[in-house]
């Protein structure tokens, strides 16, 4: 039978990994389990829970940082965030409704641990370049800090970058610290209506290669656009591609009329304001047009945006939409057999890109690559970076990748 751990600080994070590593043990590293879905079936019999482990460490909203023990909610760095008019510039995703969870109950460190970027990534990066430093408890039981609280602090190798995304295989993280910026005082999304997938990838290529500072660009197609709580995009009566403008007032409303007339030659545009357009995007952000079917596994695609329409219509199956301007494109289909994986890794593989099974039956997961494929120079690097932090393979075992 198995056990679960619960820490409160660091020194009992410590504690359990040492007796894990001793008795070589494996765990599963919980922040709040609100992405326990998201990867491989962890092969493990115990449990680190983090979730106690919580609570704001440092926030100084002049010096545009914050600073969390790993267990923290999202929820209540965003209600810090939200009382300063500051935001995580990322826009990270809440994927606990796709998962089969209960939205907010994220916790910083699953966040980064996953490397979870939403639709604003195409302008302001992703998580892990707003990660400034952290302190983790390594597979040997051993305490290591990296970075700081600005972002020219770091020396020698910057273990924020390997940690964010490696999804709890490489260290425990303890206490974490991350650039906020100023959240915009106006935020309005032109939208295009009726454009075909291939029409609507060349029209977002026009606007983000525009002088207009475009800070989100995606492309519905009508029946997902049907499904959304946003009034004016669910009654389009067909497709939408959304053009997102961020910043002061007069600029924004400047930026917006002079997009919508460079992009007048492709269809009716119509503009969504204030929170119409912040609930869209917190639509696109959090993958909701997918929520439902939860039996329907949904893969995440990163492809050249140029070839998002093409691999969408090779793979000739389900449902999809685009953000990052075509470069991401979501796509939910039958989880019946594979889920898929042969007959898109198939499409991917003379193109280029890579594709992740974010949603699918555990059974699914564990049978299948849930991650792209490695070659072996790649994966050979990998194990060597998890025997250097982790030489007794005890955290999250498997999650990623089988045997790691």
């Amino acid at each position: 039978m198995g056990s679960t751990f619960s820490a409160e600080n660091r020194d009992q994070v410590v504690e359990a990994v040492a007796w894990a590593a001793a008795e070589e043990q494996p765990l599963e590293i919980l922040g709040r389990g609100s992405k326990r879905a998201l990867g491989r079936p962890v092969q493990a019999a115990h449990s680190l829970d983090l979730s106690k482990l919580s609570g704001i460490t440092l926030y100084e909203p002049e010096e545009l940082v914050l600073s969390a023990r790993a267990g923290t909610p999202l929820a209540e760095i965003e209600a810090a965030l939200d009382a300063e008019n500051q935001m995580m510039a990322f826009e990270p995703a809440d994927l606990a409704p796709l998962l089969g969870t209960e939205t907010g109950n994220g916790s910083i460190g699953g966040m980064l641990a996953c490397n979870l970027s939403g639709p604003r990534r195409i302008k302001a990066g992703a998580a892990r370049d707003h990660f400034l430093g952290v302190e983790s408890a390594s597979g040997r039981g051993e305490v290591f800090k990296s970075g700081g609280r600005v972002v020219k602090n770091v020396t020698g190798y910057d273990l924020c970058k390997l940690l964010c995304g490696s999804y709890g295989t490489l260290a425990v993280m303890t206490d974490v610290t991350l650039k906020v910026l100023p959240r915009p005082q106006k935020t309005y999304t032109v939208l295009l209506l009726g454009l075909d997938d291939a029409t609507a990838v060349k029209a977002m290529s026009r606007a983000l290669g525009s002088p207009h500072e475009v800070a989100g660009a995606a492309h519905l197609p009508a029946a997902l656009a049907a499904g959304s709580e946003v009034s004016y995009v669910a009654a389009a009566g067909g497709a939408v591609t959304a053009l997102r403008l961020e910043g002061p007032g007069p600029s924004v409303e400047y930026r917006c009329a002079a997009l919508r007339r460079e992009l007048a030659d492709l269809g009716e545009t119509e503009e969504l304001h204030s929170q119409n357009s912040l609930t869209f995007w917190r639509e696109l952000r959090d993958v909701r047009p997918f929520w439902t079917g939860s039996d329907r596994a949904v893969w995440r695609l990163s492809v050249a945006p140029s070839l998002g329409p093409e691999v969408v219509a090779s793979i000739a199956e389900g449902e999809a939409f685009y953000d990052w301007g075509g470069g991401l494109v979501w796509l939910a289909l039958s989880a019946d057999g594979d889920a898929g994986a042969a007959r898109i890794r198939d499409v991917l593989q003379p193109l280029g890109g890579h594709a992740t099974l974010i949603r699918a039956p555990a059974e699914v997961r564990a049978a299948e690559a849930v991650f792209q494929p490695q070659d072996p120079a790649m994966a050979a690097l990998q194990a060597r970076v998890k025997e250097g932090f982790d030489p007794h393979r005890i955290l999250n075992p498997g999650r990623m990748y089988a045997g790691l």
